[in-house]
């Protein structure tokens, strides 16, 4: 799960999710290409295999504790820590193409807390914006039951320029993978940005988010918003996240970042007013609408270029891989955790690698 603030993991449950409503439904949205063009070589220009014997900290830091407000800032009751038994390298995983980066979560008592986590990041040694395809291909395995959940995702790792930090949301965030136990079939893809500047200042209604479902069933944007339930799935069901290895991305383009699960494009957000609707013209209004592009269904949103001082997505971030339980329905996205739930819960991690796009 992720912290929020400086801060950031789970989603606040409470965020309006905009699948299927658009206030200008019946103008089209700008149609590309589904397939990012990156160097003939396919080469990434940056990877971890995770084929040594432990963590490569010339590529990853640890991030232990409990976040700056003691939760992570979503109600996380778990301590992530930097031991071998919540980070660790594993090899001989069915399907894997070598060794395997494990994050698991444990349920024990260490020092303050009653579940243990791990957390993992490339800040100050790896971080990448417009002009990149970044992917991951992840097995959340143990991830059945409600308030369990792994998240890869992306933080700021520029500020404006005489700011000693950048606040969330203002500097925004993008979760290419959040996969929760309680929402079992499906995956979210989604951008947080502000909604005014606010002098570089937090409050909680200065928040904006658009979000889409991935339906592992049918490949696109579900029909209908997924609920909780169904959990906790059969092991090896092709039909939920935990029955497999995905591979989770984002391509990230001057104008708009398009999500995708196993290269099927289910959501792409412009950054600035009137790219995807209206036709090109600014109306200062946020908007949102699932189309169907090469049979599938596709969520199309816009914009997050909303003041000045800052644009979000134009500018570099660093990639964040975390697992986390849950201890609030009201504030942690996924749920709080369930007495039934099974530990320790891990989450494999076959690779991680970064495309330069032409």
């Amino acid at each position: 799960m992720k912290q929020y603030s400086a801060i950031v993991l789970f989603v606040f449950i409470a965020c309006s999710l905009k699948y299927t409503g658009c206030k200008n439904s019946s103008t089209n949205p700008v149609l590309v290409e589904e397939k990012p063009v990156v160097d003939s070589s396919e080469l990434p220009v940056w990877s971890d295999e995770f084929s040594g014997a432990s963590l490569d900290i010339s590529k990853w830091n640890y991030e232990t504790g409990t976040g700056v407000n003691g939760d992570f800032g979503t109600g996380q009751v778990d301590r992530a820590t930097n031991r071998t038994e919540n980070v660790s390298i594993v090899d001989g995983i069915p399907g894997a193409d070598g060794g395997c980066l494990a994050i698991t979560t444990r349920k024990e008592s260490y020092i303050d807390r009653s579940y243990t986590s791990g957390r993992i990041n490339t800040k100050g040694k790896g971080a990448w914006g417009p002009g990149y395809k970044l992917e991951a291909r992840i097995w959340p395995s143990d991830v059945r039951y409600k308030g369990q959940g792994f998240a890869f995702w992306m933080m700021p790792a520029e500020k404006p320029s005489g700011v000693g930090s950048l606040m969330w949301p203002q500097g925004g965030e993008i979760d290419i993978m959040e996969y929760v136990g309680s929402i079992p079939y499906h995956n979210l893809g989604s951008v947080h940005y502000a909604w005014n500047w606010n002098s570089n200042e937090y409050s909680a209604g200065n928040h904006a988010h658009e979000g889409s479902y991935y339906s592992y069933y049918s490949g696109d944007v579900p029909i209908t918003t997924p609920e909780y339930g169904g959990y906790p799935v059969e092991e090896g069901d092709t039909n939920a996240g935990s029955g497999g290895f995905h591979v989770y991305g984002i391509a990230w383009y001057h104008d708009r970042i398009e999500f995708s699960v196993d290269s099927h494009i289910y959501h792409k957000h412009y950054f600035n007013d009137g790219a995807a609707f209206g036709g090109g013209i600014q109306d200062g209004n946020d908007q949102s609408a699932v189309r169907t592009i090469n049979g599938k269904r596709v969520m199309i949103s816009e914009y997050s270029n909303h003041f000045s001082e800052w644009f979000p997505y134009e500018h570099t971030f660093y990639i964040i891989l975390s697992a986390g339980v849950g201890g609030n329905d009201n504030v942690t996205y996924g749920g709080a955790i369930t007495s039934d739930a099974q530990f320790p819960c891990t989450v494999l991690v076959d690779w991680v690698r970064v495309y330069k796009m032409i």
